[in-house]
């Protein structure tokens, strides 16, 4: 890619990979939002490139983010993995994963829904999104109403770690909203990304 880049992403080649290839890009398959959800907790009180770096461990330690095998994880296996040193071994977000993962198969049945139809159906409109998004309005907006909402409904079905400010990060990596700042070389390729997604409605 040429031209200018977000300001967050710094020169790393992951992190700079991460901005180009995937942040913002929209995103309607159930393994990969989840796998999104439970990296977004993970990364509550770290840097995301520390996430980053360590995610195809976690992918392997989470049998791929298949949403069935982690849910029939044992307490046996949240002990493995608070010893595998590869990944975050903070138990209590390794405990919310399991939950997590257990919590979108009752969903799913209750609602009939995918977990990505339930998730895009709180879509904030166009008509609420910052005309010209500059790092400072984005600095100055880590959550927003939808991402309020969606953190009370989710955590009233059992969900964990699924904070406003935590939901709205997953809003912006899952591309529910386009906060790639005015002059990034990307905005554009997103938003007609965004233009030609459908939204998943069962």
């Amino acid at each position: 890619m040429t031209g200018e880049r977000c300001w967050w992403c710094g020169d790393d080649p992951l992190y700079v990979a991460y901005h180009d290839h995937e942040w913002g890009r929209p995103v309607g398959d159930d393994t990969r939002l989840f796998e999104k959800m439970v990296l977004e907790g993970f990364q509550s009180g770290l840097s995301w490139i520390t996430i980053l770096r360590k995610r195809e461990a976690f992918r392997d330690a989470f049998e791929g983010f298949e949403i069935e095998r982690v849910a029939a994880f044992a307490p046996a296996d949240v002990d493995r993995l608070v010893e595998n040193a590869a990944i975050v071994r903070h138990r209590g977000k390794i405990v919310s994963a399991v939950n997590n993962a257990r919590a979108v198969l009752r969903l799913r049945d209750e609602t009939g829904k995918s977990l990505a139809a339930f998730l895009w159906a709180h879509e904030p409109p166009a008509a609420e999104r910052p005309a010209h998004p500059t790092r400072e309005v984005l600095c100055a907006n880590t959550t927003a109403p939808q991402s309020v909402t969606l953190s009370r409904t989710l955590k009233k079905r059992g969900f964990s770690f699924v904070g406003p400010t935590t939901l709205y990060a997953l809003m912006q990596a899952m591309g529910m909203v386009n906060d790639h700042v005015e002059g990034c070389a990307c905005r554009a390729q997103v938003e007609a990304e965004r233009a030609a997604f459908a939204r998943p409605l069962a």
